[in-house]
């Protein structure tokens, strides 16, 4: 991972999370009902350790760059890109605001207008693509406002279990020609 990259736009800045950060506040994002509904993180409970444990092993990846989504000098949040399939130059790109103070203010606009130029300019990327739950209209909105595309709809796809249902898995991508 390259550990030393800080990103900026704005009042938003990309820093690589390190162990430091897997604290309370970050277990208690991972854990509270409304702000992990959209995250695969949501069907097991988290701890401290099994926070600790993601981290080290992003940080030693070489496939994944794992960044915490930093304002006003505040941890509030992460965005990943990875995996990096290097054969093929695309990747997969992921986030969550965790500070719901922060929700629908722009910041995830920015993290990833951040770490879709890094995956364009740094890793020389072809493509980045991105998945979000149908009903995740600030996700969808925030992806869009970046340039990427909808894609697919995968009908019925993901559980949501707020409201026990089946919902549509929206597939978004960007290529490099586009950025």
């Amino acid at each position: 991972m390259i550990t030393n990259t800080v990103l900026k736009r704005n009042n938003v800045l990309l820093r690589a999370v390190t162990i430091d950060d897997c604290n309370e506040t970050y277990l208690n994002w991972l854990n509270e009902t409304t702000i992990n509904q959209y995250l695969e993180t949501r069907w097991t409970t988290q701890s401290i350790e099994s926070i600790k444990d993601f981290v080290k092993s992003i940080r030693e990846s070489d496939h994944s760059y794992l960044f915490a989504i930093i304002v006003d000098g505040k941890h509030i949040g992460n965005i990943k890109i990875g995996p990096i399939h290097h054969h093929y130059q695309y990747a997969d790109i992921s986030y969550f605001i965790g500070e719901k103070s922060y929700w629908g203010k722009g910041i995830a606009t920015d993290a990833i207008f951040l770490i879709t130029d890094f995956g364009f300019k740094i890793l020389k990327l072809n493509r980045i693509q991105a998945g979000a739950f149908a009903d995740n209209i600030g996700s969808l909105k925030a992806l869009e406002k970046n340039g990427y595309k909808k894609e697919a709809v995968l009908r019925k796809q993901i559980f949501v279990n707020v409201g026990d249902q089946f919902q549509d898995h929206i597939i978004y991508g960007i290529l490099k020609d586009e950025w």
